[in-house]
Order: C-alpha cells, then structure tokens, then sequence
C-alpha cells in the first residue's frame, strides 16, 4: 500500500476514529478529513493528522480529496452518513454493526446498490493471527466438515455507564448483542461460510441495568446510577442458530454475567476441532488418532503477534479503494445477514418461539429531509 495515493476522511473523531485515522497513514494513504460536532475533537484531530475539519458529515463527502470515508459513529448514524457518502460516490468502511436496525441496514444496502462506491463493515476479528490460522487449515482439509461452533462474548462486569449512548436504544439499537455479540456470531458465520440459516432462536435479558446495588469491581461503567439514566438495552444474550445442512451456532454475548468472562470460540468438524480467543494469536486443534494406539492429537499454533485485525481489515479495505475492485471480505451483504439475524433473535425473545431470517423487499434510503433529527450527539464515538 506504500505510496498509494487515496484521501480519506474519518467520521466521527474519537479513539476508534483516531485508531482508523492512525492504519491509514502507517498503510502509506492520506488522511485528509475528519468530522465530529465537538470543536475540541477537530481541534486534536487536525493537529496530529495535518487535515481538514468539518463539523458535518455533508461538509465532508463533496471534498474532492475524500475518495474514501471511514464510519466510527454511533450505530443510529451509520446511515445516513453511510448514504450521503455512498451516494457522493465515495468508499465506506462503516464500524460494526452495518446498523441499529435491520431496516436502517437494508437501505444502506440500497443505497449501495445504486453507487459506484462498495461499503465494508469493520468485523475485524475475521483477521486476527488465530483466524487467520484456523482458515488455511481448514483450507487443507484438517477439520473436515464443520458441524457446530460454540461463539462467547461474555463480560463478567462490563456495562459501559448508563446514559451513554451504548445503553440508549434509539441510538444503539440494542445492547451486548449488538456491541460485542455481534463480534462472535460475525465470526461463526464467517468461519462456517455464510450458510443458509433455517432457524433462530434466542433471548434477551436486562438483568443489571436498573440495580442500584450493580457492584462494577473493574470500573468499567463510570458514575453508575440506575435512576437517573437511560437503560433500556440488553445486557446478555443467549441464542441458537440452525443452518439447512445441520450445521449450528450456539451464541452467549453478556456485558454482565456472573460467571467467568469469556471470549472462548470452539469449532466442532467431523476430523478435528479448533479452538481459540477471539482476536488471539493462538490457535489449538484437537483431535484424536488410533495410529500406533489410541491417543488425542492437540496441537497449539502461535501465530504473528504483529497480525492485528483491525490493520489487515484497513488495508483490504484500502486495497480495494486503490484497485477499484469490489471488496472480497467484509461485504455488505455478509454484514446484511449478521443483521437479520440479530433481528430474528431479538424477534424471537419477544414471541418466545424460533422465527426465520427470510429476505424482505429492501426499502429505499431516507430522504436528507428526514434526516435533520439524527446528528451524532457531542463527543459520540464507537467501542474499539
């Protein structure tokens, strides 16, 4: 990527912005915008980055020297600056979740589908070292057909503070689900190749958000006070997922638990198992042979420390803007099914019974008219 000449603005300048803003210079592009309504943001963001500084996002999409934007907002903004950028011509690389809402996300599809632009969505833990290493085994055949996959997110004590916009569901959409289940169940569809899913079924509980007694040891969630702030999200999530060829996803994502935290990830197939941390860079395949007398075969791989997730995602991304091709991984229409499926599951803790993901006819993206109520609230950024 060195010597790549592509601008990119960032939207929305806090630390997930500025870590973006960071893999595009080390990947050898150009920073050369930046949006957030807090002057103080722009202030800090254009001293370290040499780049312009607009306080809202249409600002930025007509720069002639934005080829490609980065979206690191909260979820509920995510289309319409999606959109504005799509629709502008530009490349997207939009922070997971694709949307607050499956309606939201399908326009965004839309919106795409009418662009010359393509939109990415940020699951960077697809890229990790221990992902990376599960996938060229699996190319060669050491698992076999993979049956089942057991997909953890769990928190023991880890509510981000009530009255943020991560615990406020007009702006989240949800709560651990959509935070940091979603990373797991991105991943089980990902590693299992995006099947055809049958089933789901699934649900959500808010356990700890309105306890004055919550106890935080870690304090993870600052200034608690269950009266006075909005928290009207999930805080755990259990879930299940049937797939047409028997294969199948067991899901627990939890802000708070008590139970041992937990980003434990296990891939069942007929020939061998694997099992990792999410975003580690270690990899462990169990198996079991009979040659010279029975006996289990449990290899651990290490892989590259320096294999960061989120820097290989930027540089597909970036690789894609340069070549002009559509993005490989990543892709809107992966990132549409995470979706759907979320829907299904918190569809189905309302009706307490299985509910299917079959497609809907995609809506069209909202009018700007429409959009003047949904500006990102001062300081708002997405969680690393």
């Amino acid at each position: 990527m060195n010597g790549t000449n592509i601008g990119v603005g960032i939207v929305g300048l806090g630390g997930m912005g500025h870590h973006h803003a960071r893999n595009v210079e080390e990947l050898g592009a150009t920073v050369v915008a930046g949006v957030d309504l807090v002057p103080e943001q722009r202030e800090r963001f254009a001293a370290e980055f040499n780049a312009k500084t607009y306080e809202t996002h249409d600002e930025l999409v007509v720069d002639d020297a934005v080829d490609a934007v980065v979206v690191t907002t909260p979820n509920r903004f995510h289309e319409p600056i999606t959109v504005a950028a799509l629709e502008a011509g530009c490349d997207v690389l939009v922070e997971k979740p694709l949307a607050h809402t499956l309606e939201s996300a399908e326009r965004i599809a839309a919106a795409e589908a009418e662009s010359d632009g393509f939109c990415m969505v940020g699951f960077h833990n697809r890229h990790a070292a221990s992902m990376a290493m599960f996938e060229e085994h699996h190319a060669r055949g050491r698992f076999g057909e993979l049956t089942h996959i057991e997909a953890n997110y769990v928190r023991r004590r880890g509510v981000p503070g009530p009255g943020s916009w991560f615990t406020n569901k007009d702006l989240s959409g949800g709560g651990a689900l959509l935070d940091i289940g979603v990373h797991a169940l991105d991943l089980a569809l990902y590693a299992l190749d995006f099947p055809e899913i049958t089933e789901v079924s699934g649900i959500a509980r808010t356990t700890f958000g309105g306890r004055e007694d919550y106890a935080d040891p870690d304090g993870f969630g600052d200034n608690w006070d269950a009266n006075a702030e909005t928290y009207d999200v999930d805080d755990s999530v259990s879930a299940f997922i049937r797939c047409a060829d028997g294969q199948t996803v067991s899901l627990e994502a939890a802000w708070a638990t008590n139970r041992e935290e937990s980003m434990d990830f296990r891939i069942r197939g007929t020939e061998a198992g694997a099992q990792f941390d999410i975003g580690d860079t270690k990899l462990q395949i169990l198996g079991a042979s009979a040659a010279g007398g029975d006996h289990y075969t449990d290899t651990t791989c290490t892989g590259d420390t320096g294999l960061t997730g989120y820097l290989e995602q930027d540089e597909r991304f970036l690789t894609a803007v340069a070549t002009g091709n559509e993005p490989t991984t990543n892709t809107l229409d992966e990132a549409l099914t995470v979706q759907r499926v979320i829907d299904a599951i918190y569809r189905s803790s309302e009706t307490g019974q299985a509910e299917s993901i079959e497609s809907r006819p995609i809506p069209q993206p909202v009018e700007k008219e429409a959009e003047a109520d949904q500006q990102p609230e001062a300081g708002a950024e997405a969680d690393l």
